[in-house]
């Protein structure tokens, strides 16, 4: 089927989804019946406005970038569409003879995709669809893991063991580092990765998997001030309660868009106020989001194969898929990319597995760090104390 391709980003951006554009617009270079390689710029919202780059048209030294540059660089957005947008969406698809239509996102971005793909049926327009994942929290259903996560992963294993060095350095302090992630701790799990089996931390993990106990929370945290003086606690912005409610009540929310209060914050407060003891928080936030300093190698030649793939399934006549992995068997790393049908993504949120926490909940298991490693790429640095020698 002749004619031309589209690629739009959505929802916030990572370390490799310019990654997956590469490996989208590189693939499709290789096939004569795609003509012009639109890029929609600023996200669905452009789509609408038909604000489209035609990546022939960019320079191959500037695509070259593509893979080690941070955020989206075609943009994204969080626009809300209504019913009525997806049909104007795919009569713009038809308008621009688009034949191949690939949206870049998490579950959101998915459920966007699935829309449009819908949409597209509804009105009779011949266009095959294709999702290619992406998402620093990890909650896209199906797939073994998704683009970003890996990267993510690796920055806050890297961050918490820098941070552990300095607090055992001086262990008078409990650091409350907060990770992202919603309503899934895939991230502040990753947080294991960063302990070297020498004593360092993160001490505890707290994901919103389980609900928040404030006491054995302090209690916790207490008895380990009590043996080594410095704590490392690791929490996800998403924590509940027993009650289900945010242990910090969020700034601001509209729709699935919420701006979480400082749990880090929150729980350095508990810290110093019910115990007496000094603490203090740490937020990363967007630092870790997109970080080209520690993005994963594997990470990012996933991330170029989700997009490649995308485009060989719509070239093949594939439609209303998104492009999944599942990992293979064995004692090496590997996987193989997968189609998964649309609709079993449309904003379906995957969250933590009960075998990746341990049981008293401020953890994880050795399953989950075994899981998690190979996605972050090479090996952490490596540190050295001399505490312990005496």
């Amino acid at each position: 089927m002749n004619g031309n391709a589209l690629i739009v980003h959505g929802g916030a951006p990572t370390a490799v989804i310019n990654a997956s554009l590469y490996g989208a617009v590189k693939e499709a270079k290789k096939h004569d019946c795609i003509d012009k390689i639109y890029a929609a710029i600023g996200g669905s919202g452009a789509v609408i406005r038909e604000q489209f780059l035609d990546m022939k048209t960019v320079d191959e030294q500037r695509l070259e970038l593509l893979p080690f540059t941070p955020a989206s660089a075609i943009g994204t957005s969080r626009d809300h569409l209504e019913p009525e947008d997806y049909r104007t969406i795919a009569r713009v698809i038809e308008k621009n003879d688009i034949k191949y239509v690939f949206f870049n996102g998490g579950n959101g971005s998915m459920d966007a995709c699935g829309k449009v793909y819908s949409a597209c049926r509804e009105l009779g327009v011949d266009v095959q669809v294709v999702g290619i994942p992406k998402t620093i929290d990890n909650d896209i259903a199906v797939t073994d893991h998704a683009p970003g996560f890996g990267s993510a992963a690796r920055y806050i294993a890297a961050t918490v063991s820098e941070i552990s060095q300095d607090v055992r350095a001086l262990p008078i302090h409990v650091s409350v580092v907060e990770a992202m992630g919603r309503n899934a701790g895939w991230i502040a799990a990753a947080s294991a990765l960063a302990r070297s089996g020498d004593g360092d931390g993160p001490d505890l993990i707290y994901l919103p998997e389980r609900p928040f106990i404030e006491e054995e929370f302090l209690a916790d945290v207490k008895a380990l001030v009590d043996k080594k003086g410095g704590v490392v606690v690791v929490a996800s912005e998403g924590l509940t309660g027993p009650d289900g409610k945010p242990i910090v009540e969020p700034i601001f929310q509209v729709g699935r868009a919420t701006y979480y209060g400082d749990v880090s914050a929150h729980l350095a407060n508990l810290v110093i106020k019910k115990l007496g003891i000094k603490a203090r928080s740490e937020k990363p936030g967007i630092c870790g989001r997109a970080s080209i300093a520690f993005q994963s190698a594997v990470d990012r030649e996933e991330a170029i194969l989700a997009g490649a793939e995308a485009v060989k399934a719509a070239v093949e006549g594939e439609t209303g898929v998104m492009i999944g992995f599942e990992r293979l068997p064995g004692a090496e790393y590997a996987v193989r990319p997968i189609r998964i049908p649309i609709q079993q993504v449309m904003l379906t949120e995957r969250t933590m597995p009960d075998e990746f926490i341990n049981r008293r909940g401020n953890g994880v298991t050795d399953a989950f760090v075994e899981w998690c490693r190979p996605l972050i790429g090479e090996p952490l640095r490596t540190f050295v104390t001399f505490k312990n020698d005496l």
